[in-house]
This record gives C-alpha cells, structure tokens and sequence, in this order.
C-alpha cells in the first residue's frame, strides 16, 4: 500500500455525510440539496444530439492526444474568449477527461524535481488539490482566503523561501467558493515568481463562464498575452464544460498552455490512459462552438442570485460573487451547527466551510462559513432562500 494514501483528508461530502448521520429532516418540507456543485440546468440540445448521432465512435480506441477536430474548436474558442493572437491546437492544448483527474495528474507530472517540493494552493481550496500534492510527494503551503482579506491571497506575504520550493501553484478563478477573481497586477506579479523560481502556475478556470454582466473575468492566457508572455511560459490553464455547459457527466475538458509542459503531459497522460471517447469529444465540439446557450445559462444564474439574495441580504450579510455559483457568507454560529441546526429545522443542506479548508497557526479561514451552490432550478433556490430566512429570522 502507498503509505501517502493515509495522508490523505476526508472527502468534504463524506465528512458532511459522517455529521448528519442519526439527523432527521424536517419531513414536512422536501430536501433541498445546496451542497455539490453539479449543475442541473438543461444540457444544449445541440450536444444532446450530437453524442446520440457518434455513438458509433465506441468502436474505436480514443488517442490521448484527441481528434484534430476537437482541439480546433477548443483553440478558436479560447482565442475568441480571451482575446488570444495564438493558441497552437497540435501543441498547446490537450482534451480532458474532465478538470478532476487532470488537475491530478498534472501534479503529479510537474513535482519531484525540486528538494522538498511544495504545491502551493489558496485556502479554503479545491480538494483535490491537496490529494494530488499529497500524492506527489509534496508538502503543502495554503495561503490564507478570509474575510479579512476580501477573500483574496495576498501573494506578496509569500517568502521567496516558498516561492524557491515551490513546484506547482494552484489558482482558482472565480475562486471556489468565494467567486473572486484573480486581477492583471496579481498575474503580472506570480508569472515574474514563476520565471524566477521555476514552477508552474495551474490555473483551475472551470468557472470562468458563469459571471454577472458584460465583464467576462480575467483568464491566465489572456494576461499572458497582454503581459507579453505569448507562448505562455509556466503558465496552464484547465477549463471544462461541466459548468459552463451543465454536463459534468460528459466528462470533457481541456488544459492549454505552456508548450513545453504539455508535451510531458501528454507523455504522462498515454501511460495514465485517460483519453476522451470519441463520441464525447464530438460531443464537445458542439459545446466549444455554440455561445447560444452559454448566454443563457449566465440569464437563469442572474435571476437565481437576484432573488435569492433579496431574500436573504436581510438577515445575513451575504454579497453577490463576482462570478461563479456559490454563495459564502460568514456565520455568527458555527459553520457545523448553522449546517446541522438548519438540516433540522428546515430541511436544507449546506457544506460547512470550514470542511474546505484547513487549519494553520490556528485558524481554518473556512470556518464560520458555508457554502451554499446555486445550481437547482429557480423556484428550488428561492424555496431554500425562504427557509433560511425563516431559520435565521427566528434566531
């Protein structure tokens, strides 16, 4: 047994599982689930058909690479969406069986070179970007995300002693769970650490779709470009339609960047054997190349947003994200109690915060919030958004 497998956390969800376990709902009222963050807003009917006309593509073996045809449409897609001079599709891009397992494996791609190798990552953060350090043979570094920093890491606290040891850094923008979004000057500033130090920025971007308004946010690429690093060097970034297509079970994404890295990426992944079929690649052609939909889905977000938050800015306080679909207000009880009091009462299940982060010198920047995903359909929300009020109202 690989010994750094006992190293490794609960999952959130089994943890959140473990705390509820011998409560009871209110069984007046149907659960509602904020918890996980799978969309259940309708997939394109545009890719629906597309998978059920390429089914015949089952007969044959998918190449870790993808189909030429796939990594086109994700090239002119990216160009078109950050605004790109470039984006070589033979080189620089790869198809993903999804952002999970490529953040992973990318991981474990990129750490070992470096004595006492860090993975740098936000805190809270994305679980699997612990297991994969973990995995990797890496300590990690968390960079605090609280309140009293607007939810943003302050990247200039961090000593070049960090930044020497340091093998991957993880960004999340829009930031899981708070919706914050990386800036230019933060970019400029990690990609000069990156040159300097010799590590790989690994933008998660997976929600970079989903934003209130005409101001898409700010990609890892597009800075590159408007920063001058054109062939994006020490720079990725992972991006999925999962999110901005409401089909996490299609499994389909991408990594695109840094030439150089991809090409033992890509060397690692046919040995890992995680190549998209061909029909789901067919599949997400359709997606890459219709924006119709995506518009859409960005509507029925605002809707939900507006009128959950209508209800609840009177008894919490509680902002609109600048992008993304969860919500992360702070807590005057503790993340867990508000979690399991509210499950109780009224029948509404929220992830503790505290259960996506960790504690350092003390402090988990998690605890005291929980998150909250927006992702049922409107009337759901809105009935959730009632019964908190209703449960904070009487408190």
């Amino acid at each position: 047994m690989n010994p750094l497998i006992h190293s490794l956390h609960p999952y959130p969800f089994q943890k959140l599982a473990e705390l509820i376990e011998g409560i009871t709902p209110n069984p007046a009222k149907p659960l509602i689930k904020l918890t996980i963050g799978e969309p259940q807003h309708e997939a394109p009917a545009i890719v629906l058909e597309t998978l059920a006309k390429s089914l015949s593509g089952i007969s044959k073996y998918p190449s870790t690479k993808g189909e030429l045809p796939l990594r086109d449409a994700i090239s002119q897609w990216a160009k078109r969406r950050f605004k790109l001079e470039s984006l070589n599709p033979d080189t620089q891009i790869l198809p993903v069986t999804g952002t999970r397992e490529a953040l992973f494996a990318i991981t474990q791609t990129l750490v070992g070179e470096k004595q006492n190798s860090l993975v740098v990552s936000p805190n809270p953060f994305y679980q699997i970007y612990e297991g994969a350090g973990i995995l990797a043979g890496a300590e990690m570094h968390l960079l605090p995300c609280s309140a009293e920093t607007d939810y943003k890491v302050n990247y200039h606290n961090v000593s070049d002693d960090v930044w020497k040891r340091c093998e991957v850094l993880f960004v999340c923008s829009p930031n899981n769970p708070s919706g914050t979004i990386t800036t230019l000057e933060e970019y400029a500033f990690l990609i000069e650490k990156a040159k300097a130090f010799n590590f790989t920025i690994v933008a998660d971007e997976c929600y970079s779709e989903i934003y209130f308004g005409d101001q898409a946010p700010l990609g890892l690429l597009e800075a590159c470009q408007i920063l001058g690093n054109k062939d994006y060097q020490h720079c990725l970034i992972f991006q999925s339609l999962s999110k901005r297509s409401n089909m996490p079970g299609l499994r389909s994404g991408f990594v695109a960047g840094d030439a150089s890295i991809m090409k033992h990426f890509l060397l690692y992944r046919t040995y890992q054997g995680c190549a998209m079929p061909i029909h789901h690649q067919d599949a997400s052609v359709a997606a890459w190349n219709d924006e119709d939909h995506v518009v859409k889905n960005r509507e029925i977000y605002t809707r939900k947003f507006d009128a959950v938050l209508e209800i609840l800015s009177p008894v919490m306080p509680i902002n609109k994200p600048e992008a993304g679909f969860y919500l992360w207000p702070k807590l005057t009880m503790t993340d867990e109690d508000f979690c399991t009091a509210l499950y109780q009462e009224e029948s509404v299940l929220v992830l503790p915060g505290s259960y996506l982060g960790r504690e350092v010198e003390g402090i988990n920047p998690g605890s005291h919030h929980v998150r909250m995903a927006l992702v049922a359909e409107e009337s759901e929300c809105v009935e959730a958004a009632k019964r908190i009020r209703d449960f904070l109202s009487r408190r």
